[in-house]
């Protein structure tokens, strides 16, 4: 008997990835966090097209938008660890979600496998067009001389911090106003109806581009080359320690066979390699793309974790 139970383990053991070589056998679920036109959305959306490339089935992109990512999270994190059901996460739900929140429906590290990076881009400082704010500098201004008189827009966790903690760095105090997509906080902040978002650039830069927005800085170390001529926040309000950016991953449910990633990575891989994809992602909407192994991607969020957990406490910023 103890022997016939090796034996059934150990052909388990190498059926595993012969089962991996022929899935999937069906569609594969892609859930975004947040509405569609995001950030997030355009990354997976580019991905998932690609990814049938190498499983022979199609990524269906499913917008699951809401509490700042959490719901669609949820929904992964609470299905089948068979990989049909995949996360296209971001710094937002695996990274800071616990810091920002009281109740996260699910535990980022123990209910999730990271498959691999995807990508990371800059977030921009942005008003309107037609805004009197012409700079980083008038804007802290205006909102050191009206505490709270300076409204800003967001629809992810990424965002909130970004804003906060420049603010607190800056020494000044920002009306907060939520919105469930940011497409619809770009809308109002063109038409005035917020004074400012800093938000993904692939968010911001198309209405930057056709002149309905003003960029006034980049949340990174270094200028984005997209906007060679738009400083840092480190630059135009001399805050050296300022730089936050955003990352996507693809994630499984935590006990999804090792085979099955591995299968998933190389979908991945191949997507990253595509010329168009990284001309879409790169070029157009100046996002680094950043394929990884599942080991480097595990260590990445750790680390990405610990620092936007700490952004967010040296902000201020209360759990709600």
């Amino acid at each position: 008997m103890h022997r016939r139970a090796i034996l059934a383990a150990a052909a388990s053991s190498v059926a595993l990835p012969a089962i991996a070589q022929d899935w999937p056998l069906a569609p594969i679920r892609g859930i975004v966090p947040f509405a569609a036109g995001s950030a997030t959305d355009i990354v997976a959306r580019l991905f998932a097209e690609r990814m049938r490339e190498v499983l022979g089935q199609p990524v269906v992109v499913e917008n699951r938008a809401g509490a700042s990512g959490l719901i669609g999270a949820e929904a992964v994190a609470r299905s089948t660890p068979d990989g049909m059901t995949v996360l296209f996460g971001t710094n937002s739900t695996n990274a800071a979600a616990n810091a920002l929140f009281r109740r996260v429906p699910f535990d980022m590290e123990r209910d999730f496998a990271p498959v691999s990076l995807l990508a990371s881009v800059p977030l921009l400082v942005a008003v309107s067009a037609t805004s009197r704010l012409q700079s980083l500098n008038d804007l802290i201004a205006a909102a050191r001389g009206q505490p709270e008189g300076i409204s800003y827009a967001s629809a992810s966790a990424s965002q909130r911090v970004a804003t906060e903690m420049l603010a607190s760095m800056a020494g000044v105090r920002l009306l907060h106003v939520p919105y469930r997509s940011s497409p619809l906080a770009v809308q109002d902040l063109v038409a005035g109806r917020v004074d400012l978002f800093v938000a993904d650039q692939a968010v911001i830069l198309p209405a930057a581009q056709s002149g309905q927005l003003r960029v006034l800085a980049a949340t990174t170390k270094a200028r984005s080359p997209q906007l060679p001529d738009v400083p840092t926040v480190a630059e135009a309000a001399n805050l050296p320690e300022y730089e936050l950016f955003a990352w996507f991953v693809l994630a499984v449910p935590a006990a999804t066979p090792a085979p099955i990633i591995a299968r998933l990575n190389s979908a991945v891989q191949r997507a990253a390699s595509n010329p168009e994809l990284r001309q879409r992602l790169g070029d157009t909407l100046g996002m680094a793309v950043t394929p990884s192994t599942s080991e480097e991607a595990a260590i990445f969020v750790r680390r990405e974790t610990a620092k936007w957990t700490s952004a967010i406490r040296a902000a201020g910023i209360e759990p709600e």
